[in-house]
C-alpha cells in the first residue's frame, strides 16, 4: 500500500524516497540537528494532515459540497506522564451548515491515517548485518 527508502550517510540528515519523490528530514538546531527538513514528528503529522484535508475534499467532491481553503492545523505534545496527544483543527473557506460541519467531523475521525494512528500498528523490524553503500 505504501513504503518509502530511506538512507543516512552520517549527521541527522535524512534521504527519503517515496516512489520518484525525494524528501529530506533532520532534526532542528537545537537538537543537534542542520534544519534542512522536517523533524520526524511533523513528517508524522504532515501525513495525517495530508490525509485528512484529502479525504474531506474526495468526501466534499462526492457530495457536490463546496469546501473553499481547507486549513488543517496539527500539534503533537506529551505531558509529564509521557501521555502522548495530537490536537488537529480543520478549518474552510467556505460558509458550511452545521450539518456539513458535523458531518465532516465524522469524517476526520475515520480518514486511514486518523485510524492507523489511533489503533497503533504493529511494527514488525528485520535488521540486516552486511556491508551497504549509498546508492547514487
Amino acid at each position: 500500500m505504501a513504503s518509502v527508502h530511506l538512507q543516512s550517510a552520517s549527521g541527522f540528515v535524512q534521504q527519503i524516497q517515496a516512489r520518484s519523490h525525494q524528501l529530506r528530514a533532520d532534526e532542528p538546531l537545537d537538537n543537534g540537528g542542520t534544519d534542512s527538513g522536517p523533524a520526524p514528528y511533523e513528517l508524522l503529522l504532515a501525513g495525517l494532515a495530508a490525509c485528512t484535508s484529502l479525504t474531506l475534499r474526495m468526501y466534499a467532491d462526492r457530495k457536490q459540497w463546496e469546501l473553499g481553503l481547507i486549513d488543517v492545523r496539527l500539534r503533537f505534545s506529551r505531558d509529564e506522564q509521557g501521555r502522548e496527544k495530537i490536537d488537529r483543527t480543520v478549518a474552510f473557506g467556505a460558509a458550511l451548515s452545521e450539518v456539513q460541519i458535523g458531518r465532516l467531523a465524522e469524517i476526520c475521525e475515520k480518514t486511514p491515517v486518523t485510524k492507523t494512528i489511533r489503533q497503533g500498528t504493529p511494527i514488525a523490524t528485520t535488521l540486516q548485518q552486511t556491508r551497504l553503500e549509498i546508492d547514487s
